[in-house]
């Protein structure tokens, strides 16, 4: 079974963690979020000749999305995706709360809408949407069971969660999502979050202080 290789890169003022995902033999691949100064992510995709197939956003916070037109101005027709319950945020700087810190944020899209349980396919290969909401309605996240690794936008972080203070927000909402969405995941799960070091479904069932399984 292929195994993908995911690039991590920290972009822009918020040090969003924004994801290259590929595989072996094929010239397919994925960007999950795409933030502030996301040069140097389209420079590796250019150096290894991929042509993304989907720009995946885990949430249309700005600093999740603020690199997305710069993104499809290199790659021209890349289909943009994000949950339902966000297809709005993309064009409205109150929503994806970039009006609020001076620095309002548009972008393209969304083609094509994501919901819970859906397959996406990248070089043959299977990654389920788990609808993982809280820090945003429509947060998501990239699942591959094969591969034991979760991309969790900014649901669960090493030793914290994502933020419930913004509109939309919800703690209660978001402790659900983890306890029953991401803490039921294989323990050896590798999670990958919107900041921050990349940690383990074991290593936050036992140490994360804001949500106990």
């Amino acid at each position: 079974m292929p195994q993908a290789t995911i690039e991590r890169f920290t972009l822009g003022p918020y040090e969003t963690n924004c994801y290259l995902v590929h595989y072996p033999g094929s010239k397919d691949c994925w960007v999950v979020d795409v933030s502030f100064s996301c040069a140097p992510m389209i420079a590796r995709v250019r150096e290894l000749g991929l042509s993304p197939r989907g720009v995946v956003l885990t949430h249309a916070h700005v600093d999740h999305i603020a690199g997305v037109d710069d993104c499809l101005r290199a790659f021209p027709g890349t289909p943009v995706m994000i949950h339902e319950a966000e297809r709005a945020w993309l064009g409205d700087a109150k929503l994806n709360l970039s009006a609020f810190s001076g620095m309002p944020v548009t972008c393209h899209g969304p083609d094509a809408t994501l919901n819970d349980g859906d397959a996406l396919t990248l070089a043959d290969q299977e990654w389920r949407v788990l609808h993982t909401p809280g820090h945003s309605p429509g947060g998501i996240t990239l699942y591959r069971a094969e591969e034991g690794v979760a991309i969790v936008g900014d649901a669960l972080f090493a030793g914290s969660i994502g933020r419930t203070d913004f509109p939309g927000c919800s703690f209660e909402l978001l402790s659900e999502s983890i306890r029953t969405r991401l803490y039921t995941l294989p323990d050896a799960t590798r999670v990958l979050p919107g900041h921050g070091p990349e940690t383990t479904i074991a290593r936050e069932k036992r140490g994360n202080p804001f949500v106990r399984p």
